[in-house]
């Protein structure tokens, strides 16, 4: 992904839009969080669906050398296969997407596997069924 189009990525989702994101599960481990998607950005591609998420935390994490309390990640779901891969992460300093941005990264990674009742899983679920 270019730079141009991470930065135009980065202007799009950086406002904190709360009417927009639909929670879809909640873990009180490390820490607590809830993971939420914008059923407006799901895209039905080629060989799969792509869609924004947003993870929540209810304590501070680090991402090099900065705290957050949120992140941004759009991924790419492979329905047949019940794959996944990060296609964008940004990470904020407040809760719901807001306060600064701390860290981003459009390193497209590679397809893995999406475990048997991970947080991976419902998200595909949520991504896939709407295919």
């Amino acid at each position: 992904m270019t730079r141009l189009l991470l930065i135009a990525l980065l202007v799009l989702s950086s406002g904190p839009v709360y009417a927009e994101w639909v929670a879809v599960i909640s873990s009180e481990s490390s820490g607590g969080y809830t993971v939420y998607v914008d059923p407006d950005t799901i895209r039905h591609e080629e060989d799969g669906v792509e869609m924004w998420e947003l993870y929540d935390h209810k304590t501070r994490g680090t991402k090099d050398g900065y705290s957050f309390l949120s992140f941004k990640k759009r991924n790419e779901y492979g329905c047949a296969e019940e794959r996944l891969r990060t296609l964008a992460v940004i990470y904020y300093s407040g809760s719901m997407g807001s306060g600064m941005l701390v860290s981003s990264n459009s390193d497209q990674g590679k397809w893995k596997r999406v475990p048997p009742g991970s947080v991976g899983e419902a998200l595909r679920k949520v991504a896939c069924d709407k295919k």
